[in-house]
């Protein structure tokens, strides 16, 4: 059943189109990506669909009954309390299962008086209540908070004192709870670790409605559309698959399209050839014979030529000196700041020409590591030295080595002053500054401007070790391949913190965890990738053997453990009464049956809430209170068993 139908929408400013006769339509539960380049018109098809914007023409179609929802890249919004708590906040998104509940607490008293109509009231508004989940939306809440991010303590802290990522977080957990039928999503992976994003793609992938999302995360649409919206010289184009598989499929066509059009410029060169043959003879049957072939070439349908794709970014970094082998030596470094430690005693050596990817959640300590790197904070405890000849170049997720009142081109040339204005205009050019945009001040740049500008002051630096925050945030597509591309052609040194695992997958050659969790000894797990291309993928192998390992040396330790204690009770024999030993042995023995069982139960807890619950809040809820209960019971049993 169609769920949304778009029908010629178009909108137009005066001469300038926007959009130009854009139609799709979708099922109950397709999940459409679109993708374009930054200013395309994405962002305002969203915006012509929730009826924020008027179109010149065209209309959107809703299917009766059909609820819309929408997240926009500013997911920041103003509380109507200044001290309304990040809960109370998503509780907010269900005005009527609250108003219910409070009519509810009006009318319980007023059932003592036995009146008919206030019981049939009641029992009513009750039955509505319960159908329309008010027993579990306030798990169902918490589950989603819990899942993007905000623990316990996060959940009671006031929305006004929350980060705009954090706000964004928030906003996108309200529209997951709401569950509209059609839910619009613009650059939801904005501000989300990579374990988040992994739940989300989980959450995405099982909703049982229709998805239309934004995003220039390749890995992020390949696992979660099975359609594909292209948007390109204001108009859009409708794909069936996900990111990876509508490109091979947009080549192909292009291809196609490119070959009719040479073949009819053929056949009509042909033609006009024999026109001209024809009116150069002369005579009079050659005239009818030109006249009659003009004809039928005016009838032709005439073929466009197949437009390029819009310019992408170009780039290519400086040749510099090379820097010595060991570029940079980390040894037992600490950090914590009051009351709250991020890592200890991180230790590792990065080579020349590493290209090391730094993950890890949100809060664990990546972007201190990157201060700590380039000197801007100082450590709590440990050494970092710099190898010899080691020049670093850059580049802040904020952008804030900007100067906000510099134009485009003063910023360029103030840092590079020496070049000339030809020289530095061909080099903004590069990164699709033209013409009258290398006059705009940085202030008004949108994200996406500021970082290719801060991107085309690094290509210049001559730098030998790139030190990049995030490098692909803000950056199409187009823009996130080009600068993948210029990387992978670097020849010095790399370390990046980054969430894109699209860039993770083709770039590193290191992979560095901060946090890896219990499975792991430390705060820092140092992969060396064995096959350049496939990092993630290979590193997300490793990881889960390493787990699976660690919970088979777990499941025999009760084994182990039982080994030893019976060699004490051999020693012990001489000592103790005969009954004291049997009952100790059967202590023991219990005690190993209910751990193999917890961990048993363990394992199909974890495999439940990362799958089949995954979109289930209250028994995503219920699944982590038993696995608390599970896993404080099995520390007790570890305990007693040592």
């Amino acid at each position: 059943m169609i769920a949304i139908s778009i029908n010629d929408l178009s909108l137009s400013f005066g001469t300038t189109v926007i959009l130009d006769k854009v139609s799709f339509a979708l099922e109950e539960n397709d999940k459409l990506g679109i993708i374009g380049v930054n200013g395309c018109g994405k962002s305002t098809l969203f915006r012509l669909i929730t009826g924020e914007q008027t179109p010149t023409e065209g209309s959107v179609y809703l299917s009766k009954g059909k609820t819309l929802g929408i997240l926009t890249q500013d997911g920041a919004f103003v509380c109507e309390s200044a001290n309304q708590t990040v809960l109370e906040r998503m509780y907010d998104a269900f005005p009527h299962l609250l108003e219910a509940e409070r009519r509810l607490a009006e009318l319980e008293p007023r059932l003592k008086g036995g009146e008919e109509s206030v019981i049939r009231a009641y029992t009513d508004l009750h039955e509505t209540y319960v159908s329309e989940g008010g027993l579990e939306f306030r798990g169902r809440c918490a589950s989603i908070l819990q899942k993007l991010g905000f623990d316990e303590i996060a959940m009671g802290q006031p929305v006004a004192t929350l980060s705009g990522g954090q706000r964004t977080r928030l906003a996108l957990a309200i529209e997951l709870g709401r569950e509209p039928d059609v839910l619009l999503l613009d650059e939801p992976t904005n501000h989300l670790d990579i374990e988040t994003l992994a739940w989300l793609e989980s959450f995405l992938a099982s909703y049982k409605k229709c998805v239309m999302v934004i995003s220039h995360d390749r890995y992020f649409l390949d696992r979660v559309t099975n359609k594909t919206l292209v948007i390109e010289h204001h108009k859009a184009k409708l794909y069936n698959g996900g990111y990876t598989k509508s490109a091979e499929q947009r080549r192909i066509d292009k291809e196609i399209a490119e070959r009719h059009w040479k073949n009819q410029q053929k056949e009509i060169a042909r033609q006009e050839a024999y026109i001209a043959q024809q009116r150069a003879w002369n005579r009079e049957r050659n005239i009818i014979a030109a006249e009659s072939r003009q004809k039928m070439l005016d009838k032709m349908e005439k073929l466009e030529r197949p437009q390029d794709a819009p310019k992408a970014i170009r780039m290519q970094f400086q040749d510099a000196i090379a820097s010595g082998n060991d570029v940079l030596d980390v040894r037992k470094l600490t950090m914590e700041y009051p009351g709250r430690p991020l890592f200890r005693a991180l230790s590792f050596l990065i080579k020349r020409q590493d290209r090391v990817l730094i993950i890890g959640p949100n809060g664990c300590g990546k972007s201190t590591l990157i201060k700590l790197i380039l000197g801007q904070l100082a450590p709590t405890a440990g050494v970092i030295e710099e190898g010899y000849h080691v020049e670093i170049g850059y580049y802040d997720q904020e952008n804030q080595n900007l100067t906000p009142e510099n134009t485009v081109l003063d910023e360029l040339w103030n840092a590079y002053p020496t070049m000339t204005e030809t020289q530095i205009r061909n080099t903004l050019g590069l990164f699709r500054f033209t013409g009258d945009d290398v006059f705009k001040t940085v202030s008004v740049l949108s994200g996406g401007e500021r970082a290719r500008l801060t991107l085309a002051k690094l290509i210049l630096s001559r730098m030998n070790l790139l030190v990049l925050d995030e490098p692909t945030n803000h950056l199409d597509i187009d823009s996130r391949e080009a600068l993948e591309q210029a990387l992978l052609q670097f020849d010095g040194t790399i370390i990046t913190v980054s969430h894109d695992r699209y860039l993770i997958e083709k770039l590193a050659t290191r992979i560095l965890e901060l946090h890896p969790g219990s499975c792991f000894e430390g705060d820092l797990l140092d992969y060396h990738v064995d096959h350049e291309g496939n990092a993630y993928t290979e590193f997300q192998t490793y990881k889960a053997a390493r787990i699976a390992e660690r919970q088979t040396q777990a499941s025999s330790a009760p084994a182990a453990t039982a080994a030893v204690s019976s060699g004490k009770e051999q020693y012990l024999k001489n000592k103790q009464a005969a009954a004291e030993e049997r009952k100790k042995k059967a202590r023991l023995e219990k005690l190993k049956k209910e751990c193999e069982a917890l961990e048993a139960e363990l394992a199909s807890i974890e495999e439940e809430l990362f799958g089949s619950a995954a979109a289930n809040y209250l028994r995503a809820a219920e699944l982590d209170a038993r696995k608390n209960d599970v896993e404080e019971r099995l520390m007790e049993i570890y305990e007693e068993l040592e």
